[in-house]
């Protein structure tokens, strides 16, 4: 994953590879921003291009990846070995903490990951200690970072991974650079989705609309969650249509719903679940608010669902899919706060 293959934030990436060309990149960064936009991916590509073995200088990359590469002063080969080892994280030169999982990062990790940094790097030039998910490290990890960030090693790069950087310690925050990760385009995700994924304009225009700015996001979207997810909220929105009796209403938010997970883990996934159907919902009423202001089917995110929502966008819908919006905003909101997924589910059906 070289930069030049990372999808949006090309201001950032040609920020850190002029970086590391000039060989004056901060030594401990946080990459911040929403999940699924590609911190890790970035993290990974920046590893890459301070210890490719055969890296690419500015006009190396000719037509489709140079023009992606956007002539970054520097980049990973992407093929190398130690390219290639990174990519598996079984480099002996790049250390990564943290998990796909909630379990903290204790004290005891960090001070053997640090103990690490102390060495000179084995095969690269530098040494790299990614820490993803870097918010779930406890205060006492934190504290036994500080020193080391403050002071690092001379062949040491610490990259630190968050989605929530308010919950690391302030001093940690001031010892460290920060670059900040915004959400990717609607355009940019569909694109990414059809060139690396093979996905049909279609389907990546959907789950690109659907998706929030996540990449993450989109592409379990594409892979099928999309269908489910847009069924389920066409379901409320004919509810909400048909009738205006709270019971049919409640009645259409059970699509919202998927109870296949028990337990703390299973309300976590229940919450993720319902913000997939949010978002489609999102777009849907987007569409219906186009085509009640007199929007051609080129403009919609949903193309293909055209006929399904078109009875809905009558004239004053166009007025009501502004609120209705805000308000399924609100639900999204509400859902990432840990709201009970039942609760958002019957209060949306009702506001709409």
């Amino acid at each position: 994953m070289a930069f030049r293959d990372v999808a949006g934030h090309r201001a950032l990436i040609r920020l850190m590879a002029r970086a590391v060309a000039r060989g004056s990149l901060p030594p401990s960064l946080i990459l911040a921003g929403p999940d699924g936009v590609g911190k890790r991916l970035v993290a990974t590509a920046l590893a890459q291009a301070l210890n490719c073995g055969e890296p690419v200088r500015a006009g190396d990359v000719e037509g489709a990846a140079g023009e992606a590469a956007g002539s970054l002063p520097i980049d990973a080969c992407g093929r190398c070995r130690a390219c290639e080892r990174i990519a598996r994280e079984a480099h002996p030169d790049v250390l990564v903490l943290g998990a796909e999982n909630d379990v903290a990062i204790t004290v005891d990790e960090v001070r053997s990951a640090i103990g690490e940094t102390r060495y000179r790097p084995f095969e690269g030039r530098r040494r790299v200690l990614v820490i993803n998910d870097a918010d779930r490290l406890v205060p006492q990890a934190q504290n036994a970072l500080l020193k080391t960030l403050e002071e690092p090693p001379a062949s040491a790069q610490f990259l630190l991974v968050t989605a929530r950087s308010d919950r690391l310690l302030a001093t940690v925050r001031s010892r460290c650079q920060r670059i900040s990760f915004g959400y990717l385009g609607t355009r940019e995700l569909a694109e990414l989705l059809m060139r690396r994924h093979g996905y049909a304009e279609a389907t990546a225009l959907a789950a690109a609309a659907a998706a929030g700015g996540s990449a993450g996001r989109a592409l379990q979207l594409a892979s099928g969650e999309l269908t489910a997810a847009r069924d389920a909220a066409l379901a409320l929105l004919d509810a909400v249509a048909g009738s205006r009796a709270a019971k049919a209403r409640l009645n259409g938010a059970r699509g919202l719903l998927d109870y296949k997970s028990g337990g703390a883990a299973g309300g976590k996934a229940r919450r993720a679940e319902l913000a997939h159907r949010l978002r489609a919902l999102a777009s849907l009423l987007r569409d219906v608010t186009l085509l009640a202001s007199g929007a051609d089917r080129a403009a919609l995110a949903n193309p293909d669902l055209h006929d399904r929502f078109a009875p809905l966008a009558r004239p004053a819908a166009a007025k009501w899919g502004v609120t209705a919006f805000a308000a399924v905003e609100e639900a999204l909101e509400a859902t990432e706060r840990n709201a009970s997924p039942k609760v958002v589910a019957d209060w949306i059906a009702c506001r709409l």
